[in-house]
């Protein structure tokens, strides 16, 4: 049985999580990066995509900070299934419904950790054709890197451990939780983060 209800640890799947992320420093980096967004595309109106699912309450978050005029547009993948590891396999399960030809596109991650799935999403953006392609996300694994991406904006740098919460899931479950968890380690060891 799942307890999402407990303090300061969350059991999900029979595994114990420990807080990680908390959202005040969430919501400053969602702010910095809304920031960034403003200046850069001030005056050209972008197209903010989100990855569904995991991406959307950062998305959220970011796009009520964004003050320039925008558009929003959502893509769907599959890479994961009921497992903590990318099974190297990307779906498209919902491609976008805009008109991206000519346009300056800004991709919203949850995370970026191979770089597999990134990689699909960039060649299926660039086969539309638009004037620019601006990565975001919220948290990047580069030990787990195996295709090299630049990333626009990144909210934290972290090690290369299993976390949920703020939208991302375990199985389906746990993307409801206001922060982001990370699985315990055996020793008792939590590294931090880096703002990137």
């Amino acid at each position: 049985m799942n307890d999402l209800s407990t303090e300061r640890h969350v059991i999900v799947n029979g595994e114990r999580f420990v807080p990680y992320l908390g959202a005040d420093a969430i919501a400053q980096r969602a702010g910095e990066i809304a920031a960034a967004i403003n200046a850069d595309f001030a005056g050209r109106k972008p197209i903010l995509i989100c990855v569904l699912n995991g991406a959307f309450m950062f998305f959220a978050d970011l796009v009520r900070r964004v003050t320039i005029d925008c558009e929003v547009d959502f893509l769907r993948l599959s890479s994961y299934g009921e497992r903590k590891i990318t099974s190297g396999t990307v779906r498209l399960l919902k491609d976008l419904s805009c008109e991206a030809e000519g346009r300056h596109i800004v991709l919203v991650e949850d995370i970026v950790d191979t770089g597999v799935s990134l990689d699909f999403m960039k060649k299926l953006i660039a086969e539309k054709r638009p004037a620019s392609l601006a990565i975001a996300t919220l948290l990047h694994k580069p030990a787990q890197t195996r295709i090299e991406h630049a990333l626009d904006y990144v909210g934290f740098v972290i090690p290369p451990k299993f976390v949920i919460g703020y939208g991302l899931d375990y199985a389906q479950q746990a993307r409801n939780l206001p922060e982001v968890f990370m699985l315990d380690a055996p020793d008792g060891s939590h590294p931090e983060f880096e703002e990137a």
